[in-house]
């Protein structure tokens, strides 16, 4: 992906995640006054489900989800090459099988109200078809770049890669 396209994902995690802290943060102090603002934790699990496909779509683009790996590690290059092929053709499957049904999910909740916030359910349900999309596009590159360089697609290769994913957390 583009270096634009990290930079405004990461900042708009960032400010997915301020926001997620101030709308809980108005949330308790107006309930202590006991004045309560009904509608700020709706709005903050709103939030909350598009911070986690976008955190979840960056840990793939920097091969850092958590993963069983003790055993692919002890398999020859070639074979465990292979296996995250087939590993990364799984997970495209059913993150496009996610999209499409989150997709109808979407339309059937269009109408719905999301408690007391007035907006449509729908703006949360389509944060499972958008980040599967997203973690779809980002599986594609992985796999494409493996087929170039035959490289890992999933594990970071070399320690220096680790250090350098750690780095881009923030």
């Amino acid at each position: 992906m583009p270096r634009w396209y990290d930079w405004l994902e990461f900042s708009l995690a960032k400010c997915l995640l301020v926001a997620i802290t101030v709308l809980v943060f108005v949330a308790a102090v107006s309930r202590f006054i006991g004045s309560p603002v009904e509608w700020s934790d709706d709005m903050a699990q709103l939030l909350f489900v598009w911070l986690c496909m976008f955190g979840a779509n960056r840990a793939m683009r920097l091969k850092m989800h958590m993963a069983m790996d003790y055993a692919i590690k002890r398999l020859p290059r070639t074979p465990r090459w292979l296996l995250e092929l087939v590993n990364g053709s799984l997970m495209l499957a059913f993150l496009l099988t996610l999209a499409w049904s989150g997709s109808k999910l979407t339309i059937l909740n269009w109408e719905r109200v999301f408690g007391d916030s007035g907006l449509s359910y729908a703006w949360v349900t389509a944060a499972i078809p958008v980040g599967c999309a997203l973690l779809s596009i980002e599986v594609v590159l992985l796999m494409a770049r493996s087929f170039k360089t035959r490289s890992p697609v999933f594990f970071p290769e070399k320690s220096n890669e680790l250090e350098r994913a750690h780095s881009q957390l923030g």
